[in-house]
C-alpha cells in the first residue's frame, strides 16, 4: 500500500478528490497532464503561465463529486485575465450549488491538445471476482451503448491487448474520417498500469479515469476519481 493511501483510510478519507487521486497515479507513474493546486487568483495565475496556455481549471472538493454537472469545470483558458474569471466563477458556482463544501482549491491543469480518441477506464471490486479492470470509448459509446469490457486484476499484456480489440467500436482506435489513430501500445501500457497498481493496493475500491485522451503519440489521464476501502473487508 502507498504512503498517501494509508495516510487517506488512517484520515478515514474514502472517497478522494480529483487532485488526491492524480497525485496518486503520478507518483505510480501514470502519463497525467501537468496540474497543481492553488487557492487564490495569483497562485492559478502564475501556475497557468508556468505550464503553458491554454488550461484547464477545476474546482477541488469532496463534497463535489460530479464536477462538471454544477458549472466546477472550465476549459480552454488563454490569458491570464481568463484565469482570474475563471477562479472566480468556479467559486461562485460551487457554493451555488452547494453552500456547506469545503472548498480545497482550484486544480489548475494543462489543457491536452492533441487529444485524439477519448477512453474510459477503471476499476470496480466484484463480489465474486474481487478486482476487475474495464475498458472503452469515451462520450456516447459509454453513456448510450454501454460499450465496455472487463478482465479480472491482475492482468497480462495479452488481455489488455484484447481488451483494445473486444469493444464494438475498436475501429474508431485505428482512426476514422480524420481521427487520427490511437497508440495503442501506449493504451495496453496504461491498462497494465492501472492493473499493478490496483493489484499492489488492494484497498482501492474503485477507479474511474475518464476521460483518458487516446492520441497518435500517447495517452494522456486527464481527470481521475479513486475510492478506497480497507482490504480485505472484514
Amino acid at each position: 500500500m502507498t504512503e498517501k493511501i494509508k495516510t487517506f483510510l488512517a484520515q478515514g478519507r474514502t472517497v478522494l478528490t480529483v487532485y488526491e487521486s492524480k497525485q496518486i497515479l503520478e507518483d505510480a507513474g501514470f502519463p497525467v497532464n501537468r496540474f497543481a493546486l492553488v487557492d487564490n487568483q495569483d497562485e492559478a495565475v502564475e501556475v497557468a503561465e508556468r505550464i503553458g496556455f491554454p488550461c484547464v481549471l477545476k474546482i477541488v472538493s469532496s463534497d463535489i463529486v460530479h464536477k462538471s454537472d454544477i458549472g466546477g469545470v472550465a476549459v480552454g483558458i488563454e490569458n491570464a485575465e481568463k484565469v482570474r474569471e475563471a477562479f472566480e466563477q468556479l467559486n461562485s458556482n460551487a457554493k451555488n450549488a452547494n453552500p456547506n463544501a469545503t472548498i480545497d482549491g482550484i486544480l489548475v491543469e494543462k489543457m491536452v491538445q492533441d487529444s485524439g480518441t477519448e477512453v474510459i477506464l477503471g476499476t470496480v471490486i466484484d463480489p465474486v471476482f474481487e478486482h476487475v479492470a474495464m475498458f472503452g470509448l469515451g462520450g456516447i459509446f459509454v453513456e448510450v451503448l454501454k460499450d465496455v469490457t472487463f478482465r479480472l486484476i491482475p492482468m497480462t499484456r495479452r488481455d489488455a491487448q484484447d481488451m483494445l480489440d473486444e469493444i464494438k467500436a475498436a475501429p474508431v482506435l485505428d482512426g476514422v474520417r480524420g481521427q487520427p489513430p490511437a497508440n495503442k501500445d501506449a493504451l495496453v501500457d496504461l491498462i497494465l498500469s492501472l492493473s499493478d497498481l490496483v493489484a499492489a493496493n488492494k484497498e482501492i475500491a474503485e477507479c474511474d479515469l475518464n476521460p483518458v485522451f487516446a492520441g497518435p503519440e500517447r495517452a494522456t489521464v486527464v481527470d481521475a476519481r479513486l475510492v478506497l476501502k480497507p482490504w480485505p473487508p472484514k
